[in-house]
């Protein structure tokens, strides 16, 4: 993927201070501890990994272990600011679930994703015959974590269908953050995109 650091410093930008978030697919808490330093955010983190969870503790965050795909029931209606679900969605069994769990339980939610309709993936797969491979998209087909492919189009037909808010969008590549691009070309030359959106 590109660079966590231009992803990171993006949603940071973001999300306001002080506020309270819930980080669905934390990993190893990275992003959630960048936010409780640089923010004073309050909240706490969901992952499904083992190893993910003690690195994230480590660093002395709250995180539960779950599976965003079960849904997020222990979590009442708004009870966060933001939700953060950054670099995940693609690789959820149940992303529109998930993204209505979100919406659910945080009055604005922050989706971050490679874009598949980026420019060199697409050459990729035309000219070589083989599943892209980027580094947005460093695997193999065999091993890779993402099941659910979508574009930066894909995603704002969804919200479109789904009545969903886009408040704001940042489109990455090649080390840059563009918020002005024109949005068809935005799926073209974006290789990862960050929404923030409500219901």
């Amino acid at each position: 993927m590109l660079g966590r650091t231009l992803n990171y410093r993006q949603i940071t930008k973001l999300v306001k201070e002080g506020s309270k978030i819930l980080d669905l697919g934390c990993g190893d808490g990275y992003l959630f501890k960048k936010l409780v330093d640089e923010k004073k955010v309050t909240g706490v983190g969901i992952e499904i990994d083992e190893n993910a969870v003690i690195k994230t503790m480590e660093r002395g965050l709250s995180v539960i272990q779950a599976d965003l795909d079960k849904g997020l029931s222990q979590f009442g209606n708004k009870t966060f600011d933001y939700t953060i679900l950054n670099r995940t969605l693609q690789s959820t069994d149940k992303p529109d679930y998930v993204l209505e769990e979100m919406l659910r339980v945080g009055k604005k939610a922050i989706v971050s994703f490679p874009n598949f309709g980026y420019w060199k993936v697409r050459f990729y797969l035309l000219f070589k015959g083989k599943m892209p491979k980027s580094r947005a998209l460093p695997y193999e087909w065999y091993n890779t974590p993402n099941i659910h492919l979508n574009t930066v189009e894909d995603f704002f037909d969804y919200c479109k269908k789904n009545e969903i808010n886009i408040i704001d969008c940042i489109y990455l590549a090649k080390k840059k953050a563009r918020k002005k691009v024109i949005k068809p070309f935005a799926n073209f030359f974006s290789e990862e995109a960050i929404f923030v959106i409500s219901k």
